[in-house]
């Protein structure tokens, strides 16, 4: 039975990503759009997924939710009240305590909620984590930067509250970290740095440990305008290990062990069909509270600061 997929939200990624990707996975197709200012041809077009769902309801099994994290909550619910599948981009939502209540409401419905990581199948990543599941690891340091200008033209709403700033990429980093690291990780230390007059950071730089005191680093940045770096080193007692890219490549001591094609949202749409068969849910919020801490200790650190002065 294929399934029959609404996108909510066609900007960016939706036009980048979700909507090539749909048409590259058995199982799924894609029937309608919600979107405020845009459209595709052949496609029937609602202004919002409330519209789309009066209107064409019983023609659409699943939604998938493309719109900035603030606002997403309530579409969400719509869809899931709905009996409608529903699939999040990164980040679920715009703070982590919201997501229960749409756990709670999918089980009952019987209909799958997935929070995506999109990174998470980049091609390196499983290897990745197959290799430090048997290593020793000594530390881990993350460098995840780039240009805002490039990547997100235009777009005010990552500077505002729940739109995350730097930590929009940067929690794709963290979604990495989080697969493929053995054990879990928490904050020590958050400085971040704010444009003038922006409720996000431009940029970040974190200290994590884990329960054997192992130092994680974490520097992001959207100033860099020399070319992207995303890459995450971890050295271990076994070899220094390497995902650039983004997680497309691996390197072990700097010899390249995988180098795939982009398949990460092909991934998805696969992992989601195979969830709605059975009406499973896949809601993993590690990456969005390691963001939320971040937002926490520095803003802690930015009093502390200031009253020292």
């Amino acid at each position: 039975m294929t399934l029959r997929t609404a996108i909510v939200g066609l900007g960016k990624i939706a036009r980048d990503q979700h909507v090539p990707s749909i048409a590259k996975v058995e199982g799924v197709d894609l029937v309608a759009i919600a979107s405020r200012n845009a459209s595709l041809d052949g496609l029937p077009s609602f202004a919002d997924v409330n519209e789309l769902l009066a209107a064409v309801g019983g023609e659409v099994d699943a939604v998938s939710l493309c719109t900035p994290p603030q606002g997403r909550h309530a579409q969400a619910e719509a869809a899931l009240r709905a009996g409608k599948h529903v699939m999040l981009e990164k980040p679920p939502g715009a703070t982590v305590s919201e997501i229960a209540p749409l756990v709670s409401l999918a089980k009952e419905k019987g209909v799958t909620l997935f929070a995506t990581w999109h990174s998470r199948y980049a091609s390196a990543v499983e290897p990745a984590r197959a290799f430090l599941a048997d290593a020793g690891i000594r530390s881990v340091h993350v460098e995840w930067k780039e240009n805002v200008r490039k990547w997100h033209p235009n777009q005010d709403w990552i500077w505002q509250p729940g739109g995350l700033g730097v930590f929009d990429p940067g929690i794709n980093a963290l979604s990495i970290v989080t697969a493929i690291l053995p054990r879990p990780i928490f904050l020590l230390r958050s400085d971040l740095f704010f444009p003038e007059n922006r409720a996000a950071p431009i940029a970040a730089d974190l200290e994590f440990t884990d329960a054997l005191g192992t130092p994680v680093r974490a520097e992001f940045d959207w100033r860099e305008t020399g070319g992207e770096t995303w890459s995450i080193h971890v050295e271990t007692d076994m070899g220094k290990l390497s995902l650039r890219e983004g997680g497309k490549k691996l390197f072990i001591d700097d010899v390249l062990s995988v180098d795939e094609p982009d398949q990460e949202y092909v991934g998805l749409y696969r992992r989601f069909v195979e969830l709605t068969k059975t009406g499973s849910l896949d809601v993993d919020l590690s990456p969005l509270q390691h963001v939320a801490d971040a937002f926490l200790l520095g803003r802690r650190r930015a009093v502390e600061a200031f009253i020292e002065e």
